[in-house]
């Protein structure tokens, strides 16, 4: 049922339009009237006006032809950089770019598969439950669209966020919440070679607390990472100050607490011992969710991939995604695997294979939540 060459063919057009985040202007554009050529009411809301942004989420809305849950299928529209120019090449039934940027599949693979899965519903007049639509604008690095969503458009029962990079059949139930940590070491300038004593270096503070500071896997629930250390203008000069980006991750809210304080005490008692001082900002960028294997939402999902033939699986992520939000924000939703392989990169790559069964997936999803 899925038209392979008209999918693939959308994607590559998708892909070709610039939307770097809070650039999506364009794409918003083109995707606003491909929806309503398929019949779907269609809302921007103002999260661009709140966060500088081009354009505001776009949402859109398709009423059932018969009772069911209400579902909600969800993929930003932005993507990281270097993508812009993207240049899309297929070799041997996978689609990449030209390795000068990314390909832009994270997550307009996403949007592809949705758009086609509402045209495989409208074309072969498949009844359905009432479908909801979000396209959300600057989710790469930091989930702003979907924070900033206007909620009171949606009724969504369940939500399916199409952007994770296992291959269709994997659901993503459960996800951490994440801290953001960034500290400003203070300590006092003072020449290096002539009177080193009269000073006090902010690198050291940052050294020692790092040094003393539980890192990187901590428990199978738990994570946590200095990602940036920036400072220092010159070799003579005791360094009088020094930024330190950091984060903590977990599934458990209490381990998250615990791990953050642990990192924040740190920090302090290290600019203590050596006669500086820190200014710590800290900011939980989103909640965890955690959906049980006996919840409708996952047992139907599951129901979907054996209807198409697909072997699926549950797991955990350790990354943050636009699911988390919806979830914070009472939708119940899981991340599904849609093919998005090495993301991020200039060795970004999508199998057609994966983009058609995602299609599939989409289409099968909203018949099943119809039943």
């Amino acid at each position: 049922m899925v038209n392979q060459d008209r999918l693939v063919n959308e994607f590559l057009e998708l892909i070709q339009i610039d939307s770097l985040s809070s650039k999506e202007g364009q794409v918003a554009k083109v995707l606003i009237q491909k929806l309503k050529d398929l019949g779907l009411e269609v809302t921007v809301d103002n999260a661009g006006e709140k966060i500088g942004g081009e354009t505001g989420n776009v949402i859109a809305r398709k009423k059932g032809t018969k009772s069911g849950k209400t579902i909600l299928f969800s993929c930003h529209m932005d993507t990281v950089t270097p993508g812009e120019g993207i240049k899309p090449i297929i070799k041997e039934g996978v689609i990449y770019s030209d390795g000068t940027t990314i390909l832009g599949g994270d997550n307009k693979a996403g949007i592809a598969a949705v758009l086609e899965g509402l045209r495989i519903i409208k074309e072969n007049n498949i009844e359905h439950g009432d479908i909801e639509v979000v396209f959300s604008i600057w989710e790469e690095g930091g989930l702003f669209g979907a924070k900033n969503l206007d909620y009171s458009l949606l009724k969504a029962d369940y939500g399916f966020v199409l952007d994770s990079g296992g291959s269709p059949g994997e659901i993503i139930i459960t996800g951490p919440a994440q801290d953001k940590v960034n500290a400003t070491i203070k300590g006092k300038s003072a020449h290096a070679g002539v009177a080193p004593e009269e000073g006090v270096s902010a690198i050291m503070i940052a050294a020692r607390a790092i040094n003393n500071m539980n890192l990187l896997r901590i428990d199978e629930e738990t994570t946590a990472n200095v990602g940036v250390i920036s400072g220092g203008t010159a070799t003579n000069i005791v360094t009088p100050e020094v930024q330190v980006k950091a984060e903590s991750r977990s599934i458990n809210e209490a381990k998250l607490d615990a791990q953050t304080k642990h990192m924040m005490e740190v920090f302090q008692k290290a600019a203590e011992e050596l006669g500086g001082s820190v200014e710590l900002d800290i900011e939980r960028m989103y909640p965890p969710f955690n959906i049980g294997e006996d919840e409708e939402i996952v047992i139907k999902v599951k129901e979907v991939f054996t209807a198409l033939g697909i072997e699926s699986y549950t797991k955990a992520t350790g990354g943050g995604s636009d699911t988390n939000i919806l979830n914070g924000n009472g939708i119940k939703s899981v991340n599904l695997g849609i093919g998005e392989k090495k993301p991020h990169t200039l060795e970004e790559h999508l199998h057609i294979v994966d983009l058609v069964n995602s299609a599939r997936m989409v289409s099968q999803i909203i018949q099943t939540f119809a039943n």
